[in-house]
């Protein structure tokens, strides 16, 4: 099971450089319950990413408004540990709350924004908006 974003915050400032968290990371993905062969369907997968990454969104209505779960899976290591972090940071929350994220600021909080190359930095922003999209919709 993926640890909470709290968790994984504090994980990632305890490590001392960057290929520790890399590697840190890579074991996050790891964590990620597969996704099943149909769940790989174009309809779930990302656009704007260099690897393939497929989300997968479930909505829950309730008395609070919309919830929304996401799994998610890729065919690269890191870009799964992103996907791994991008799940931690939204999955199980309101939409309203989803759309209150400030993902970007996160990110640099925890230097990714210094430490990945432009173009995961990219396909990173095309998760979080792919999240963003699903929690809107869910709004109606």
């Amino acid at each position: 099971m993926t640890p909470d974003i709290a968790t994984i915050k504090d994980d990632l400032a305890f490590l001392d450089d960057w290929e520790e968290r890399y590697r840190y990371i890579i074991d996050l993905g790891r964590t990620l319950a597969p996704l099943s062969e149909a769940e790989h369907a174009d309809a779930n997968k990302v656009r704007g990413c260099a690897s393939q990454v497929w989300l997968v969104s479930t909505i829950e209505t309730g008395a609070d408004g919309p919830r929304l779960s996401f799994r998610g899976d890729s065919d690269a290591h890191i870009v799964r540990g992103l996907v791994a972090l991008t799940l931690a940071l939204f999955s199980g929350k309101r939409a309203v709350d989803i759309l209150a994220i400030d993902a970007p600021a996160l990110f640099a909080e925890i230097g990714l924004k210094d430490h990945l190359t432009p173009q995961r930095s990219n396909g990173l922003a095309s998760m979080v908006e792919r999240i963003r999209a699903d929690a809107r919709q869910a709004l109606g």
